[in-house]
């Protein structure tokens, strides 16, 4: 079959550096769906992206579709003939409808049954009657954020403003809001021209003629490898930190790295600000020394050539100046300002309307702070430390500094209250209450920040949900799911024994009583611990755990998290056990003849009619009390398991729904006994052992 390479690019006002790689993963991912769908096939498919354009090339796309043959299958013999042996009108229609008529039916057996049959062939269209299909994929992309244009309806990321679309040397005819497909891009903005594609093979060739790196991943090597040229040079360390790099990747089509400089009074500010007015304000790479010491020194990515780069590195130079400046005067003023004036203000922030106040927010943490401390028998000097910090957690969102900069929420805190004689252990806390940050941040390393951490994001995930606030499909605009995920890894890492039930409890309790929450307490409760056990079942299979292993630890109470993580390690580490199939059959019989007692007794054992009954009685009676002391999972399980010959001989020679009431009623009764403490660890009717 021939074959043609296709090419699309999307033309555009310079877009969101955060949503050009996105957006270019999707757009080759629908051409090649609908290439499937389609029936249509392809090689090798290269997606492209900068600022201002998406694209996508195809390699050795088929010109028509695939020829179908198939067997199409019909009505029922019975249906398909009449007593005459006439055929039907559902067997002439069924016939028509496959483009064949009754003399091409025969009839195949399914199950016993006749059915009528035609073989059905479809010839394939040429690709290039069906590739002004494009212009829907086009327009379907979705984006976080879209715009319209003079009077334009479609909604976009940004105005569209040329379309290449070449199958072959031939261009595929369609327009979007008035601008027509054609085989001419643009080049580099000020550096570029308009050229014309002559193939879809040379289109990155093309555009780096016109000073425009299309691959994104070529152009982020061509960044990594100039950085590490001035590294060399200049004998520095430049930390290159990824989420920079691939903003500053979709930030320019032809990146050129240079260094400028600033003045070494400034690096008597805290490093976190320095760092900060570099990477997140101006985009620049800070400069180390081999020792790790930040350097009056930075690197910046210019889009364009190595022309006239000491005046680029001039104006970059004298923006950042501006800008430490102002960070110098912030630092100065913030000085000024004690922890108690600075906690006064709190109490004139809003932090929800319909929640209160900040200072009433840090009421509600410290009060969950010192429940939680008392869980934990923390030691005096612990509880002292923990609950300072939960009363200061928040002073530094006053000061200048992060209001200027929000990204220190919580590092000016820990250098602030070191400045004002806070201890170390205090500071710290302010710090790590907000780790972590995010999904790639560590959990807080003291245990004064851990316990801080927690009741600080619960009190805000209790607080939204007492209002209604809840995350529903992609929105979470409070990033609920991240606190929650945080907590989880905060317990799991500590393995601090406090059950997530009482938990909740303890941070509900105050919003109702403040008459904040909308809804009654218990209900309140179960749809807190319905999310947090979501994002348990998320964590757990990030881990690698399978989903049924999961389902049944999640089944029931969730208790202490860093016990149910172990559970879930020893199912899956047993799993493929020989024995482990018909453990899990053994206590799942129990599980669901359980489920038949309608009232529980007193196990009499005058009731027992044979040996097997009291057999396995006995052996529960002496595991109970070590299943109820033991603090280790795994001996838990190993007590369960032991179960299993005795739980076999006993439904092999016991028919638990005696015609006798009081028998059935005593044998049940002791179903449900061990039934109770098998669901402790987990409802293994949830395995999957087949």
């Amino acid at each position: 079959m021939n074959k043609k390479d296709l090419l699309l690019e999307i033309g555009l006002e310079e877009m969101p550096a955060r949503f050009v790689t996105n957006s270019m993963n999707q757009l080759s991912e629908k051409i090649k769906s609908w290439l499937e769908s389609k029936q249509i096939g392809y090689g090798e498919v290269q997606a492209f992206s900068t600022p201002r354009r998406l694209a996508v090339f195809v390699k050795d796309v088929d010109v028509s579709q695939q020829d179908i043959h198939e067997e199409a299958k019909g009505p029922a013999k019975k249906i398909a003939q009449d007593a005459n042996g006439e055929w039907t009108k559902a067997a002439i229609g069924f016939a028509r409808g496959q483009g064949a008529t009754v003399e091409d039916i025969y009839y195949k057996e399914i199950k016993g049954v006749e059915y009528v049959h035609v073989n059905k062939f479809v010839k394939g269209l040429e690709t290039k009657e069906l590739l002004g299909e494009l212009k829907q994929i086009i327009t379907g992309l979705n984006f976080p954020k879209n715009m319209r244009w003079a009077s334009h309806d479609l909604k976009y990321i940004r105005p569209i403003k040329w379309l290449v679309a070449l199958f072959g040397d031939e261009v595929v005819p369609f327009d979007i809001v008035g601008v027509n497909t054609s085989n001419w891009s643009l080049g580099h903005r000020f550096l570029g021209e308009r050229i014309e594609i002559a193939s879809p093979a040379e289109y990155e060739t093309a555009l780096l003629g016109q000073h425009v790196i299309v691959d994104g991943v070529k152009r982020k090597e061509a960044i990594v490898s100039q950085i590490q040229k001035l590294e060399e040079e200049n004998n520095w360390v430049i930390p290159i930190d990824e989420t920079l790099l691939e903003e500053v990747n979709n930030l320019v089509e032809y990146p050129t790295a240079l260094f400028g400089k600033f003045e070494g009074e400034f690096l008597e500010l805290p490093e976190e600000v320095l760092i900060t007015s570099m990477k997140e304000h101006q985009r620049y790479f800070p400069v180390k020394s081999k020792n790790g010491e930040l350097q009056p020194f930075f690197v910046t990515i210019r889009n364009g050539d190595h022309l006239h780069l000491d005046r680029v590195a001039k104006g970059n130079e004298k923006v950042l100046r501006a800008r430490l400046s102002d960070a110098a005067f912030f630092y100065k003023e913030d000085h000024k300002l004690s922890i108690n004036d600075a906690l006064n203000k709190l109490g004139s922030i809003v932090y929800h309307e319909e929640i209160g106040t900040l200072a009433e927010k840090v009421a509600r943490v410290r009060k969950l702070t010192n429940e939680l401390t008392d869980m934990l028998s923390f030691n005096q000097t612990e509880k002292e430390s923990s609950d300072r910090a939960a009363e200061i957690c928040k002073f530094d969102l006053v000061t200048n500094m992060v209001y200027e900069f929000p990204e220190l929420q919580g590092f000016m805190g820990e250098k602030y209250a070191l400045q004002k004689g806070e201890t170390e252990q205090v500071a710290k806390a302010v710090n790590e209450h907000y780790m972590p940050r995010n999904a790639e941040d560590a959990t807080p390393s003291s245990i004064e920040g851990a316990v801080l951490s927690i009741s600080d994001k619960l009190d805000t995930i209790v607080s939204f949900f007492s209002i209604g606030v809840i995350p529903s499909g992609s929105q979470d605009p409070y990033a609920l799911r991240r606190q929650a995920s945080g907590i989880v890894q905060i317990l799991i890492q500590k393995d601090w024994h406090v059950e997530l039930e009482d938990l909740i409890k303890k941070a509900v309790t105050p919003l109702v009583e403040a008459g904040i929450a909308k809804q009654d307490q218990e209900e309140l409760e179960n749809e807190i611990l319905s999310f947090f056990k979501l994002r348990i079942k998320y964590i757990l299979q990030e881990l690698g755990n399978r989903y049924d292993l999961i389902d049944s630890v999640l089944a029931n109470k969730v208790g202490v998290i860093s016990s149910l993580v172990k559970k879930v390690n020893i199912l899956n580490a047993k799993k493929e056990e020989e024995s482990f199939k018909e453990s899990m059959e053994a206590l799942s019989r129990v599980i669901n003849i359980s489920s038949k007692a309608e009232s529980v007794v007193n196990v009499n054992e005058e009731l027992f009619e044979n040996e097997h009954e009291s057999k396995l009685y006995q052996h529960f009676t002496e595991i109970s009390s070590q299943l109820t002391s033991t603090t280790s999972e795994e001996e838990y399980y190993q007590l369960l398991v032991s179960l299993k010959d005795d739980i076999a001989n006993y439904f092999e020679h016991t028919m638990v729904m005696a015609d006798d009431q009081a028998v059935r009623q005593n044998r049940l009764s002791l179903m449900v006994k061990i039934a109770e403490k098998i669901t402790q660890f987990a409802n293994v009717n949830e395995i999957n052992v087949k």
